[in-house]
């Protein structure tokens, strides 16, 4: 579908949902729109069974990060249409506290798709039938792909053997960062490596 295809398409859409579509634009060769979150329900459903449409795969479902802003969240879903040979982007932005309408109704696919938002970002989806974390642990705290999240945690999980279970404990780093000296893999050291020192040194017999 051409550039101009996809205008057309996106205009059609807000047209049809102009009360749900905040903006469309066409980058990278796909059509994306913007819509506002509380809707998304409605929006799928259209994307899903309009004839001009026909979206009916959820491709993906995942969250993104941006501190800077007061709805610091952005859940993107990514539809096909098989008959259409086309693909869409969805956007919604939402904050901490707000939940987003699950649309495992719509798409049965998102359901794992969401776990894995409120787990990686915590961006909670009402009406989700089973919202549970999926990769981290129960005890986790926190939600690892937040911007605002530290590198190295904030516990470590570990067996204790005097104990006898798995013990939850402040992260504590065992040794300093490395230092990497970032080469191209292409060049050689502009210092000598341990145990190279050796090459230079004359063999027995050679030399005298």
């Amino acid at each position: 579908m051409t550039d101009k295809a996809q205008i057309e398409l996106g205009d059609a859409i807000a047209a049809s949902l102009e009360n749900e579509v905040v903006s469309t634009e066409v980058a990278l060769g796909e059509l994306t729109i913007t819509v506002r979150a509380e809707r998304i329900q409605k929006v799928l459903t259209f994307l899903r069974d309009n004839a001009d449409c026909c979206f009916k795969q959820l491709v993906d479902l995942c969250g993104a990060d941006y501190p800077d802003r007061s709805k610091r969240f952005e859940v993107i879903y990514h539809l096909l249409s098989h008959q259409l040979n086309q693909r869409i982007r969805v956007k919604v932005a939402t904050d901490e506290d707000t939940p987003v309408p699950s649309v495992v109704d719509v798409f049965p696919a998102a359901s794992w798709y969401e776990r894995e938002t409120w787990d990686m970002y915590g961006v909670f989806f009402a009406d989700h039938p089973d919202l549970r974390r999926m990769l981290t642990d129960y005890g986790f705290q926190g939600h690892p792909l937040r911007k605002d999240f530290p590198v190295s945690g904030y516990v470590e999980c570990r067996y204790s053997d005097d104990a006898g279970r798995i013990v939850y404990e402040p992260v504590k780093l065992s040794q300093e960062n490395r230092d990497f000296d970032f080469m191209s893999p292409w060049e050689s050291a502009k210092y000598i490596l341990p145990g190279d020192e050796k090459a230079d040194e004359p063999a027995d017999g050679e030399g005298k």
